[in-house]
């Protein structure tokens, strides 16, 4: 009796489910990542359905596969369970760019953002990279010092400013270094002017400044910033800033759930920019000020057709010798009394 109940146990095990190829899930999650893998590496075209899960731009997506796809061909066996999957993503992950940079505390611009220079000399990359035009440059601008040209040496410097090129000094001496504007991935900190910015910059200064930060870079952003995670003295400062409360979660371009759960924690204990009952949120102040600026630039805009009108019709009264007609100056005299109601009213 007790064999039968015992076997009656072990047929009424419930099964793992299978997909409906008859495939364990985690084998079914192993061939789909094979499968698109493989599909990568004949179209270069990631799955289609990968926006749905990551912010990230198309060009990124199609960078970060270009790894995994590399880890995937040099790792012998594939992937068979989990954990060798996971070592596949371990390893893409190790091939993300990352540079350490030390960062000078006056050049930290904001609660997410700060610039920072490579010295070109001490990385051997940076100087196998340098573009011919920066030497050209470099070249002409010791000539125009030799020869005390010191208008054409500042231009030189400023035009290797906007190249991401600086001329800096290092123990008194001049040396080229690399321009990095970094940006801090997935947070989104208060605007300077906006409250709590200067509190949020400070922040960030009392975290990196002045010393050696590594960042793991996943792209740029439309104003070419390099954006990325950063470490400094094995901290991750994205975690710092959200549980402190002096940045917000970019939900709009970062989707990781450890995030919103440091901001709401932050949150909860009102801290930080928190301790304000209804915080304004930095991605609306900036909307509003590029419709603030858009609004005056088109008022300027008007006001200049204003005049130019004007000075059309007055320059008509002028033609032939009209101004001497009595009716003429009494146009002229209304022309000008409307001008200046309008200079009036565009200062209000």
């Amino acid at each position: 009796m007790g064999n039968i109940l015992r076997s009656q146990k072990q047929q009424q095990k419930p099964q793992e489910p299978v997909d409906p190829h008859g495939l364990k899930p985690a084998t079914a999650a192993i061939a789909a990542l094979t499968r698109d893998l493989r599909s990568f590496e004949s179209s270069s075209v990631v799955p289609e359905g990968l926006g749905q899960h990551v912010t990230s731009s198309k060009k990124e997506q199609i960078t970060w596969y270009k790894y995994m796809s590399e880890a995937y061909r040099t790792t012998a066996p594939s992937p068979r369970t989990p954990a060798e999957a996971a070592q596949l993503v371990a390893t893409a992950l190790n091939w993300i760019p990352r540079v350490d940079l030390e960062v000078n505390v006056n050049c930290i611009g904001d609660g997410d953002g700060f610039t920072a220079y490579v010295a070109i000399r001490d990385d051997p990359r940076e100087l196998a990279n340098v573009p011919q035009e920066v030497y050209e440059m470099l070249t002409a601008r010791t000539k125009a010092r030799i020869r005390r040209d010191y208008w054409s040496a500042d231009t030189l410097r400023s035009t290797l400013d906007k190249s991401g090129y600086k001329i800096i000094i290092c123990s008194g001496n001049e040396i080229l270094a690399r321009k990095y504007r970094i940006r801090l991935r997935g947070v989104d900190a208060p605007e300077l002017k906006m409250p709590y910015g200067k509190e949020s910059k400070n922040a960030l200064e009392k975290l990196i400044g002045g010393k050696s930060t590594k960042i793991y870079v996943y792209g740029q952003d439309q104003f070419e910033r390099y954006v990325g995670d950063i470490y400094c003295d094995s901290v991750f400062i994205q975690e710092e800033m959200l549980r402190n409360g002096h940045a917000w979660h970019f939900k709009n371009y970062d989707r990781r759930p450890e995030f919103s759960a440091w901001e709401r924690k932050a949150r909860a204990a009102r801290k930080g920019l928190w301790a304000s009952r209804n915080p304004e949120k930095p991605w609306h102040w900036r909307r509003d000020e590029r419709n603030e600026r858009h609004g005056t630039i088109e008022w300027e805009t008007l006001f200049t057709k204003v005049i130019a009108c004007f000075v059309a019709v007055a320059e008509r009264l002028f033609m032939g010798g009209l101004l001497l007609a009595r009716r003429n100056l009494l146009k002229l005299a209304i022309l000008l009394g409307l001008m200046e109601l309008v200079i009036i009213f565009m200062e209000q």
